[in-house]
C-alpha cells in the first residue's frame, strides 16, 4: 500500500475515533470533563476511566496474593495493552455479528454465583461488598463470553486433530513421566516474530537471558511475568495452573519432565517468542479409569398438533403391555420410536456412562431393575419407556487416555495459535497511545 494512502487511512480512523470519543463528551454537563482517551483502536478507544478501573482491581489482586508489584507506570502499560487486545477482539466478533444474549449472560452469571454458594438474586449485593459494581462486572463478563466465542471460531474450530496424531501422541507418551505426573506451571512470553531483524533478536534475547538469571538468583517469577510477560497469563503471574503433563504444549511438556520443581528453564524459542518456563509443584495422576456403565434401550413418541401428552403416554402405555405380553421390544422400537440414532437398532443406546443422558432419564435407568421395562416418562426429548439390558463397571482408561490426548493436542496447538492470532490482529489495527 502506498505510503499516501497509509497516512490517509490512519487519518481516517483517527478522525472516526475522535468522533465517537466526542460522542460520549456529550455526556458532560456545565462543561466538566467526563473522561480522557487512553489509546485509539481503529476506530474505537480505551478510555481513562477503564484503565483506572483495570489497574485498581489488578493491583488489589496481586496485593491480595503477596505479589511485589512492579512500578506503576510498568503495571499500567501492561494492563493498557491488554485493554487494547480486548477492544481488537471485540471489533472484530462485532464485524462478525458475534453477540452474547442476555440469556447465556444470565445462566454464566448464575453458574458463578452457584459456585460461589449463593443465588443469581445474592451475587449484586456479593460484588458490592467487595467493591464491584454489578452492572461493570455484567459488562466485562459478557466481553469475556465474546472473545470465547471468537476464539472457538477463529483458532479453535480451525485445529485439526488427526485419529494418527492421537496414535502418534500416545506412543510417544507411554510410560513417559509426562503421563504419569500432573505439573503446576507458570510462563513467561517475550514476544518476537519469526523473521525478527539480527537487532530485535538480539536484544529480546538479552532481555530473556536477563529475566532467567534475576528469577533463578531469587526475584519473584509472578512479579518477572507481571513486568515483562506478553503472554495473556501475564497479568496472573504467568500461571498456566495444573495441567496433565499430556494437556501441556509439548515443548512445554518436554522441559518439566526434566526439571525439578522451583526450577527456572532456559529460554526456549517458538513461533511467538521466547518463552521461559518455571515449575512450581508436580503430583502423581490417576493410572486407570473405571466407569458405571448402563445398556438401555427405549422407545421415543413425541407430541404434536394430532397428539397430546396423554395420547402419547398412552400409546407408549400400549407398547408396554405388549412386549410384556411377549412382542419383541426391538421389532417394536425400530417400526414406532421417534428417535432417528437409536430406532434403527431397535431402540439399542449401547453402554454409556454417567452424565451421557438428560437427567430425567438418567434418573430412571439408575432406578430400574435389570430386564424391567419403565412406565412411560416425559424428557424435554418426549416421552419414553425403557429396558435396562445391563450394568457393568468399565474399565475406559484408553477411551478417557485418547480423549485426554485430542484435548491435550488441541490445546497445545491452540496455546501457540492463539498468539500468533493476536500478534496478527494486533499488527493488522491501528494503535495509538495517548497517555
Amino acid at each position: 500500500m502506498p505510503k499516501r494512502i497509509k497516512s490517509l487511512c490512519a487519518l481516517l480512523l483517527l478522525t472516526a475515533a475522535v468522533q465517537a470519543y466526542a460522542q460520549t463528551r456529550e455526556l458532560a454537563t456545565s462543561g466538566v470533563l467526563l473522561d480522557r482517551i487512553a489509546a485509539i483502536v481503529n476506530d474505537g478507544v480505551v478510555l481513562k476511566s477503564e484503565l483506572d478501573e483495570q489497574v485498581g482491581l489488578i493491583t488489589r489482586r496481586l496485593a491480595e496474593q503477596r505479589t511485589e508489584l512492579p512500578p506503576a507506570n510498568v503495571l499500567r502499560q501492561q494492563i493498557l495493552e491488554r485493554l487494547v487486545i480486548q477492544e481488537v477482539q471485540l471489533q472484530r466478533a462485532d464485524r462478525a455479528g458475534i453477540k452474547v444474549s442476555d440469556e447465556m449472560l444470565n445462566n454464566a452469571l448464575k453458574d458463578v454465583a452457584e459456585k460461589n454458594g449463593m443465588t443469581l438474586d445474592q451475587l449484586p449485593r456479593a460484588l458490592e461488598a467487595q467493591g464491584i459494581n454489578y452492572a461493570a462486572y455484567r459488562d466485562s463478563l459478557r466481553k469475556e463470553m465474546t472473545i470465547t466465542l471468537l476464539r472457538q471460531r477463529d483458532v479453535l474450530a480451525r485445529i485439526i486433530v488427526t485419529p494418527r496424531e492421537i496414535d502418534q501422541f500416545l506412543d510417544q507418551q507411554q510410560g513417559s513421566a509426562a503421563e504419569n505426573l500432573d505439573y503446576n506451571v507458570s510462563h513467561i512470553l517475550l514476544s518476537l516474530p519469526e523473521a525478527a531483524p539480527p537487532g530485535q533478536l538480539e536484544e529480546v534475547t538479552a532481555r530473556a537471558e536477563d529475566v532467567v538469571r534475576r528469577a533463578r538468583e531469587g526475584e519473584d517469577f509472578t512479579q518477572l511475568a507481571v513486568t515483562y510477560s506478553n503472554s495473556q497469563t501475564a497479568l496472573e503471574g504467568g500461571q498456566l495452573g495444573w495441567r496433565k503433563g499430556t494437556q501441556l504444549p509439548s515443548f512445554i511438556a518436554d522441559l518439566v519432565g526434566t526439571m525439578e520443581p522451583g526450577e527456572v528453564s532456559d529460554p526456549v524459542r517458538t513461533p511467538s517468542g521466547f518463552h521461559i518456563i518455571r515449575l512450581n509443584e508436580t503430583r502423581g495422576a490417576e493410572q486407570q479409569v473405571m466407569v458405571n456403565q448402563v445398556h438401555a434401550r427405549h422407545i421415543l413418541m413425541t407430541t404434536n398438533e394430532l397428539q397430546d401428552d396423554e395420547t402419547v403416554r398412552q400409546k407408549l402405555n400400549t407398547l408396554r403391555q405388549r412386549i410384556l405380553g411377549g412382542e419383541d421390544f426391538a421389532g417394536l422400537a425400530a417400526t414406532t420410536s421417534e428417535d432417528p440414532q437409536s430406532a434403527t437398532d431397535g431402540g439399542d443406546l449401547g453402554w454409556q456412562g454417567p452424565g451421557t443422558f438428560v437427567p430425567e432419564f438418567e434418573q430412571v435407568i439408575d432406578s430400574l431393575p435389570e430386564g424391567e421395562i419403565s412406565a412411560p416418562f416425559q424428557t424435554k426429548y418426549g416421552w419414553h419407556i425403557v429396558q435396562v439390558l445391563g450394568r457393568r463397571v468399565h474399565d475406559s482408561t484408553d477411551e478417557v487416555r485418547r480423549q485426554r490426548a485430542f484435548a491435550a493436542l488441541r490445546e497445545s496447538k491452540a496455546d501457540e495459535e492463539t498468539e500468533l492470532w493476536l500478534r496478527r490482529l494486533r499488527d493488522e489495527s491501528f494503535i495509538e497511545y495517548k497517555m
